[in-house]
Formats: C-alpha cells, structure tokens, sequence
C-alpha cells in the first residue's frame, strides 16, 4: 500500500524564466540543468489561472487552512506590473472561500519602483530581496551581464521598501561566500532594518563541492558562528531563520527552513510552461533533476505529490543515509539541504557536502543555549531579603524586584516570538524597540501580554491555536500606535472581537481576522470593509480605576487575563465599572501611605473575577506579574484587605523567581505564598486566620528547604511571634 501523500502547502510560481543579472553563484542559469532554455520567457495567463486552480482544489481536497505563494523566477518584475496584477488577483479569486493565502514575490530588487511597491500593496504581496552584504560582499556575484555592480539599484529598492512600504518588506536572503568578512555582512544586512534575514550556503554537491580556501574543512561554520555570536551578543536585533531553527528543532521544534530538520517537504514548483517541479535547488544536481513530467493542465497536485522525487524528501529519518541516522544532531541537521546531498553513483544517499560544517555550527548554537543563563543576573541585597521575610515591601524593594521581572518579560516574548515564527510582526518589536525602547518595554512587561508568552512557551508549539500565534501581531500593532510607527497587520478575530492588549478590543462579528493600522500614535481596524478608529462604537477601551495617586486599568477584556485558574468576569457594564471604580478608590484610601507608594511602583492591572466563582478571595498569578484578580461584590474593607495581601503574595513570587527559598519544591512555594500573604494584612485577621497563618509558618519551618529558605522562614517566623493579639483575645 502506497503511503499517504504530503499535501503541497508551499508553492513558487515561476511568472519569468530569465534574469536582468548575471550572478555568477546561480544556481538557475550557472548550474547543471539547462531546462530553463526551453520554457516560455514568462507564464501565460492561462497557466497562471490553470496553476490558480490546481492550488484551490488541493487546498479544499486536504482542508488546508494558509496557502503559501510565492513569485519566484528568474527575475519575477520582468513579468511586468499589470501582469503579476493579473496572476495575484487570479489565485486570490481562486481560493477565495477555501483558505487564507499568504502571496509574496522574491526579487533582486534592481527594478523595484514605487508603481510596483503600490500595486503590491493593493493586491497585499510581501517582498523579500536578494543582497549579499555590504557593497564588496553583493559585488562579488551579483552583477550584470557587463560587468556592472547592482549594489546601488539593489539598496535603493530596499530603503523603498523599508522607509515607505514597510508592511510589504519581507526580508532579505543572503548566500553565502566565506571570503566575506562577516562581521561587514552582518553589520551592513542589520543596517537596513529587516523583518528577517536568511543566510543560504551556496548551492553545491560531492560532484562539484563548495570553495574552501586553504582546505579548511568547516569554513561555512566559522563564518556563520562568528555572525552568530554578534548576533546573540547584539541582543538578537533581527530574526535569522537558520539559528532560529536550529534552536528549535534542539529542544524538540519545527525547523523553519527546508535545509534543516526533519520535517516532510511540502513544496512544489511551477514553472512558466505550467511544468510541476520538485524545489530549484536540484538544478545544481543533474541536468533534470527537479523534474517530474507533470504539469498543470494535464495533473493534479495530489498526482504531483505522489512522484518518487516529492517521497524522497517527506520520509523524515528513514530517509536519510546511514551515516545521517546514526548522527546525534541529526534532529536539527535532518541531513542538510536534499540537493546538496548528491554524488554521481549513489544519488541523494549520502550526507550533506556540508556535513562537517552543519555539525560544528549546531553543536556550537547547542552549546550556546545550554550555557546561556535563562535570564540576566539579578542580584538582591540580603538586607532587603531580610526585610521582606519580616512582612514588609516598600517601593523601593518593588523598584529592586521590577528590573528583573523585566528582563524575564523580554525574554518571554523572544521566546515567544521564535515559536509562533511570526518575522513581520517581529520587525515590527524590533523597530518599536529601536524608536521608544521604554515604552516597548512597558508594553512587553504588561501582565496579560506575559500571560501570553508564557503560554506560547509551555506547551507543544503544535498546541497553539490561531488566537495564539497571531496574537503577536495584535502585541506588535500596540507597539507600533505606543512608539508612532506607520504599520498594517492582520489579527485573528477571537469570540467577534480583536483584542489589542492594554489598549482594548474592537468587535468584528463575522470575521475570522482583521487588519490593523497604526499610524502617528492612533489605529483603525478594518471591519467588514469599513476602517473604525477608537472614536467606533464597536470599540471597547480598557479603562482606568483607583484614585490616591494610583490608577490602574480595569481590564475586562484581555483573552489572556483568564490565568488565574478562576473564572474572570467580561466586560463590565459602564454602571458596574463606575461602581468598582468607587470600591477600589476607597480601599486604596483605607491602606496606609507605604503600601500605596509600593503599589504604585508594582502593581498595573486589577481584573475582576466572575460572580461564579464562590468563595473566591483574589488571585495573582507568576505569569501575569503587576496584575490582581478581585471578586465583583466586595466591599472598600474587604477590597484594601485583599489588595495588600495579593499585592505582598505577587513580590514574594517575584522574589521566588530570583531565589530559590523553596528547593523547586511547589508546594513549599505555596506555603510561602499563602503565608506571606497572611502576614501582610495579619492587623485584621480574627483568631481562626491567625492560627492558620502560625500553622502555615510552622510547615515551612519544619520543611527540607534551602539555606536561603530557612533563612526567610526564621525571619517569618520572628515576625508573627512579635505580631499583637487580635482585639478581643486574652492571653492564656
């Protein structure tokens, strides 16, 4: 029985099969296979509505939710401004009903102009473009027939794209030459701002291997691990594909390239005759080799899928040679790139002619992350330890505990962002971050914005829903109206609305996404073709509450304020907020100066809890650092009660996530938690909470925990022995 064919879900429509360059490292024109000579110089009309077509119907047969294209050639501009018009337009109307497309073109810029930059924002195709570095580096290969250097034409069309279309710029492709200084590669592709960047090893095979000057075995690694390290030493200021996907296929993730990993190809080309072809690459190989003697008129997709060559590259670790399966890194190596396997008289079976350098640079970015510390050191003075194990935070303890939670709230969304592998919304941190680092960061540090990292960190990537993953481009949105960027995103519409953290929601019934737009520090979303501002009636704010000099957001809306493991209220009418409004200005009236001006320092976020949840008494959680759950229906009384003890029990976890007081050890954790909490309001606790909070300290005391941890709890328990008697008692 034949096994089930991979469904194709990436596609490079070949719309031009000839060049305006003469790049000598091409691995179309320069290469083994000379198939291009005979097809059309462009793709008709009717091969682009055959092509259409065939993507629709395999799309709908195998319920494929994002169809990936790309124009590809050649040099695609050469198709012409009203033509690629056409073929965008034609697979649009194609799919239109069947599945999202995600439609990009990939140029080497020298004809890029402003009527093309605007006939792809019309018709919403990204562009990505071939540079090779600085002007030594691109002039190397990339020049035309005469001779001439392309470097200016190529850093004109990608200033267009960054300064004046930045929502269409994709990203920049880079192959490789190790007579290139790196760090002047590095430094000039960083210079231009990208969403993303790919590094490409030049295309090669057994038969004819790559250059290594001096015979040095791993060249291609040295190079790329010295980009490397300035890259992680830089703090990571563009996403690279090949270390990213490196990283994540070595804790158990999905590559993000075809050259990496193990992950089944879903790939097929199509060339300008209408001709299926299996990936470029394999020109490099044999004259023929992509091909499959299928094409659009006369075949299916699925009948394309089910050829030999597509099933050499979908059998994951069983398809590799021995010596490939054998390796330890084979998981994120998956054998290197399928072309560069080759070798007259065995084929694809061997490994990689870049063996030798996949292995040395994986084992290096391995190493790397293993000896990374999980955060920056944050060190605390034992003096103010001491001070808060006796009951006490001031502003100037939260001040101490802020910068750390910080910098794990930027870790959060970097590692957040490398799992979702969303690089436009990326770019776009990445731009906010360079406009207004601040008010990144305080985007960044928002509790329900962490909430959301947090999740996209603890659990299987595959897991994540749509809500998720494209919930960074909602963060990224927010970024661009805090720091002024002009930018437009497309967010997923969760339960009819779209949710713009720490700024609202904006309803969208009968809409799976909708486009955001920023612009000069306000948005619009457009909603059923129509563009609203905040000034809509369909938009909901998240509003302020407090008042002694604290005001806090009263979010009710965020989809990720639901972390507490209790259930949290929706929108509160306009009456009911106003009402809470006044319970929460008078409890913060009734708690003492101390405790507002650390307050003010550490907490941002009150949300109320749900009717439903009986018994409830409040809630923080680690993930959601500044943010309180209260109960709707308190009173000022009980509502300041609950915010001192909450409010102590958030900076006790945040110190737990500097000092290990517990020996990992979760239950101790909660001990602490709940007795830290206890101790902060311990002035109006009646007899019967007092004695559980002498029980509780009792249980840690007696607990195996660290140095550190008897530490806290001796001075615990020295505060509650000082502790007066509750009015009304008697001593015995």
């Amino acid at each position: 029985m034949r096994p089930p064919i991979v469904p194709f879900r990436q596609f490079v429509l070949k719309v031009a099969s000839r060049c305006d360059l003469a790049c000598d490292h091409c691995y179309v024109y320069e290469h083994a296979d000379t198939s291009w000579r005979g097809r059309p110089v462009v793709m008709s009309d009717e091969t682009a509505v055959r092509a259409a077509d065939r993507i629709a119907e395999h799309a709908a047969e195998h319920r494929i939710q994002t169809t990936h294209v790309v124009f590809h050639g050649g040099e695609p501009l050469l198709a012409g401004i009203e033509r690629l018009r056409r073929f965008a337009r034609t697979l649009r109307r194609a799919v239109e009903g069947v599945c999202d497309l995600d439609l990009r073109i990939h140029t080497n810029g020298v004809l890029l102009s402003r009527a093309f930059c605007d006939m792809f924002a019309d018709e919403d195709v990204k562009v990505g473009v071939s540079i090779d570095g600085d002007r030594v580096a691109n002039d190397r290969h990339r020049l035309y027939a005469n001779g001439r250097s392309s470097y200016d034409q190529v850093i004109r069309a990608i200033t267009l794209l960054r300064d004046h279309y930045p929502h269409l710029y994709a990203g920049l492709l880079c192959t490789i030459d190790v007579r290139n200084d790196p760090i002047a590669v590095y430094e000039a592709l960083v210079a231009l701002r990208p969403p993303r960047v790919d590094f490409l090893l030049p295309h090669a095979t057994w038969d004819t291997p790559p250059l290594r000057p001096a015979g040095r075995d791993t060249a291609y690694a040295d190079w790329l691990i010295t980009v490397h390290d300035r890259w992680r030493a830089d703090g990571r200021p563009v996403p690279v594909r090949m270390f990213e996907s490196i990283i994540l296929t070595a804790s158990g993730g999905d590559s993000q390239t075809e050259s990496l990993g193990l992950r089944p190809s879903d790939l097929v080309v199509i060339e300008t005759d209408g001709s299926y072809e299996q990936a470029d690459s394999l020109k490099t190989s044999f004259d023929g080799a992509p091909a499959t003697g299928y094409d659009v008129f006369r075949h299916s997709l699925n009948e394309a899928a089910g050829h030999p060559g597509f099933a050499a590259r979908q059998g994951g670790l069983d398809s590799l040679s021995e010596e490939c399966r054998r390796c330890p890194l084979v998981a994120s190596c998956g054998g290197g790139l399928y072309a560069h396997r080759y070798r007259t008289g065995s084929g694809f079976a061997n490994p990689s002619v870049y063996c030798a350098d996949l292995f040395r640079l994986i084992s290096h970015l391995v190493a790397y992350e293993r000896r990374r510390p999980a955060t920056p050191v944050h060190r605390l003075p034992v003096a103010t330890v001491d001070a808060m194990a006796s009951g006490s935070v001031t502003s100037d303890d939260v001040a101490l505990l802020r910068a750390p939670q910080l910098s794990r709230a930027r870790l959060a969304a970097r590692r957040a962002a490398t799992v979702v592998a969303d690089e436009e919304s990326w770019s776009i941190l990445v731009d906010a971050e360079r406009a207004d680092r601040a008010a990144l960061d305080d985007l960044l540090s928002h509790p329900y914005v962490r909430a959301w990292a947090a999740r996209c960190a603890a659990v299987d990537p595959a897991s994540l829903t749509t809500p998720d993953t494209g919930h960074l481009a909602a963060v990224a949105a927010v970024a661009a109206v805090r720091t002024g960027l002009a930018v437009k995103v497309t967010v997923p519409v969760v339960q009819d609305f779209i949710h713009l953290p720490a700024l609202g929601r904006m309803r969208a019934a009968g809409e799976d996404r909708a486009d955001v737009e920023a612009h000069d520090g306000s948005f619009a979303v457009r909603v059923g073709g129509r563009w609203h501002s905040e000034d809509s009636g369909l938009w909901e704010p998240v509003r302020l509450v407090g008042g002694a000099g604290i005001r806090l957001l009263l979010d009710d809306v965020d989809p990720y304020r639901d972390c507490y493991g209790l259930p949290v209220e929706d929108r509160l009418s306009a009456e009911t907020a106003a009402g809470w409004d006044e319970v929460v200005r008078a409890a913060l009236d009734l708690l003492t100066d101390d405790q507002r001006a650390a307050m003010r320092d550490g907490l941002r976020v009150l949300t109320p809890l749900s009717a439903s949840a009986t018994g409830a008494t409040g809630a923080t959680s680690r993930a959601a650092y500044g943010a309180i759950a209260l109960p709707l229906g308190a009173g000022p009384e009980t509502a300041a009660r609950l915010l001192a003890e909450h409010f102590h029990r958030a900076q006790l976890g945040a110190l737990l996530d500097l000092l290990d007081l517990a020996g990992g050890d979760a239950n101790h954790e909660r001990l602490l938690c709940d007795a830290y909490g206890l101790l902060s309001v311990a002035a109006l606790l009646g007899e019967e909470e007092r004695a559980r909070l002498t029980t509780t300290v009792g249980r840690i005391s007696d607990a195996p925990l660290p140095a550190a941890g008897h530490r806290f709890a001796a001075k615990l328990a020295e505060a509650v022995t000082r502790l007066p008697l509750p009015a009304g008692s008697r001593p015995e």
